[in-house]
């Protein structure tokens, strides 16, 4: 994993996650972005020609390893931990980091375990019971300023993963006005 991921991955662990209605939205297509219910991957999609993962981790990791919050919002077990940035264009848009409990790898239409390079939104909102909750946003401090970073818990089948996001600075996210 090159070093600028690894720094990127560092300031998104370091977020204080904030509820939406107490966060100070910079604008309105940011708020736009950071509460969207529905799957990110294809919202990217819509702004560029080709969506790209660059795949950098996919293991399972312990419990141990989680924080007090994630915890929370998940289950004491061990998790698969993927971690990826989505690049639109060849343009790196948005580092993914997700956690997904051993106990909701099982009975799905999907296997998470090996999604490789295929976008998780895709293949999560794809499935006919998914929902979004427990949404948190922030501002990462990233090598490159201030980043939008959000988190939240996608159900997929009645099973629970937490995935945290950061727009990185060529994200469409920071874009003036809507393509």
């Amino acid at each position: 994993m090159n070093q600028m991921i690894a720094l990127y991955l560092s300031s998104l662990r370091e977020v204080e996650w904030q509820q939406p209605e107490k966060f100070n939205f910079p604008t309105e297509i940011a708020r736009e972005w950071l509460q969207e219910q529905g799957s990110l991957s294809r919202l990217l999609e819509t702004y560029c020609q080709q969506l790209k993962v660059d795949l950098f981790h996919n293991d399972i990791v312990a419990a141990t390893q989680l924080d007090h919050d994630e915890l929370s919002l998940l289950a004491d077990e061990q998790c698969l931990l993927r971690k990826v940035v989505l690049n639109g264009d060849g343009e790196a848009w948005v580092l993914g980091r997700t956690l997904i409990p051993q106990s909701s790898l099982t009975d799905q239409p999907h296997d998470l375990m090996h999604q490789g390079e295929i976008p998780l939104g895709l293949t999560v909102f794809s499935s006919n019971n998914v929902k979004r909750d427990a949404l948190q946003v922030g501002w990462a401090k990233t090598p490159n300023g201030l980043c939008l970073a959000r988190r939240s818990r996608l159900w997929m089948n009645h099973k629970p993963m937490l995935v945290a996001e950061l727009f990185l600075p060529s994200a469409p996210i920071y874009s003036k006005e809507k393509a």
